[in-house]
């Protein structure tokens, strides 16, 4: 499945019952990432993560992380607010009490890009609405 079929399958707010195959989607090519950089499909892993930003559960955070972590592409490709679809403070609450031992170090890179101002004025709506803009334009 590619970017394209995703989009027309499940669309930019997919129903509850598919959220676990958009996880799927997005653990499988963030693996062929981690395995070889171009084997995943960044562009269907960035679509992933946004239906998974506009799905809003707070589970989510470190998985898009993952993804965006996968490979240098992923990290250019997948935009660190897609991480925040309950916002900045319900994320930063979540991973602050989260036992993963990857959430401390996603929490300090949040904590950090927002000492430097790179959530102000952030959204989740307008972010949402930006991504339906970009997409709409496919």
């Amino acid at each position: 499945m590619d970017d394209e079929e995703s989009l027309r399958r499940f669309g930019l707010r997919p129903a509850r019952g598919q959220l676990d195959e958009i996880r799927g989607l997005l653990r499988e090519h963030a693996e062929r990432e981690r395995r070889a950089q171009g084997e995943g499909d960044t562009e269907l892993m960035k679509l992933c993560c946004v239906q998974l930003f506009n799905s809003g559960d707070l589970d989510d955070a470190l998985l898009v992380w993952s993804a965006k972590e996968s490979s240098f592409d992923a990290a250019c490709s997948i935009d660190i607010e897609l991480l925040l679809g309950r916002g900045i403070e319900a994320t930063k609450a979540h991973l602050s009490a989260h036992p993963s031992p990857t959430a401390p170090a996603v929490l300090d890179r949040l904590r950090e890009l927002e000492s430097e101002g790179a959530f102000e004025g952030f959204s989740v709506e307008e972010r949402s609405a930006g991504y339906d803009r970009y997409y709409e334009g496919e």
